[in-house]
């Protein structure tokens, strides 16, 4: 068995326009904090205040050289938004409504939907603000003799990890047309990921469409708020595509991290190949 990991990291020189700030506690200032954080954990707020007032004396002060190899702990506090990374876009990321029913959080997401046979169709040739079409899907299938079947995992490459934390990451990738999108989900697939910033295409390129058509709102986002109407996920920002050397014959694993009410959660996917 061979994992592969499609995964992008959190970074925090990351060129999206929402920044990751990683504030780092070593073993040295974590030694002090956890030792602090004891003295504070009394349930009663009497002895808590006592051990305030001891450790600001320095009679209850510990240190590194309180711990084993004179090291306490580590950790990291992190700022960003929940679709930075390779995440995925819960139903209600796209609206607060998913036809008649409230639209699901990211906890809300069926797990069954996270461990399927995956399916790998390769757009690299697509050039940036271009379509990825149903005829061209259905081509691809027709290519390889293979029948999307429900809850299939389909992973479409593009190659633009290949501009991960440069300007280029933000411009130079296709979308996915809604026509081809519909065509997927008809099929029964739940979940669809994609190696780029987006599924749909550059926002500039949409914003320019949007105002050449009469500010025509199927312009903006066609694939995220398709969302509206038809439940589906959608992960973004994948990567190592190319290290995954068979279409079809391989299981994709994409559990979302639990986060109460979420749009979206971080995930790390990775291809399990036989």
């Amino acid at each position: 068995m061979r994992i592969v990991d499609l995964t992008s990291p959190l970074h925090t020189q990351s060129v999206a326009p929402t920044k990751v700030r990683i504030k780092r506690v070593n073993h040295i200032k974590g030694a002090k904090l956890l030792a602090l954080e004891a003295l504070v954990a009394e349930k009663s707020i009497v002895k808590k205040l006592r051990n305030i007032f001891l450790f600001l004396l320095g009679y209850k002060k510990m240190g590194p050289k309180d711990f084993p190899h004179q090291e306490g702990l580590a950790w990291e506090t992190i700022h960003t938004m929940t679709h930075r990374g390779t995440h995925m876009d819960a139903p209600y990321h796209f609206g607060s409504m998913c036809g008649q029913e409230k639209a699901k959080t990211i906890e809300e997401v069926p797990l069954e939907w996270c461990f399927r046979n995956g399916l790998l169709l390769d757009f690299t040739h697509k050039k940036a603000g271009e379509w990825i079409l149903r005829q061209e899907i259905i081509e691809q299938l027709q290519k390889i003799r293979y029948e999307i079947k429900p809850l299939d995992i389909v992973l479409i490459k593009t190659g633009c990890d290949q501009y991960w934390n440069k300007p280029a990451y933000l411009t130079a990738y296709p979308g996915l047309s809604k026509d081809a999108l519909y065509y997927l989900l008809d099929k029964g697939v739940k979940i669809i990921g994609i190696d780029s910033y987006s599924l749909d295409r550059p926002s500039f390129i949409m914003m320019e469409e949007y105002k050449e058509k009469g500010r025509n709102h199927d312009a903006l986002w066609p694939c995220h708020f398709a969302g509206r109407d038809r439940e589906y996920c959608h992960i973004e920002q994948l990567a190592h595509l190319d290290k995954i050397n068979m279409p079809t014959g391989f299981k994709i694993c994409c559990f979302p991290m639990l986060i109460e009410k979420g749009s979206a959660g971080w995930c790390r996917v990775v291809a399990i190949i036989e």
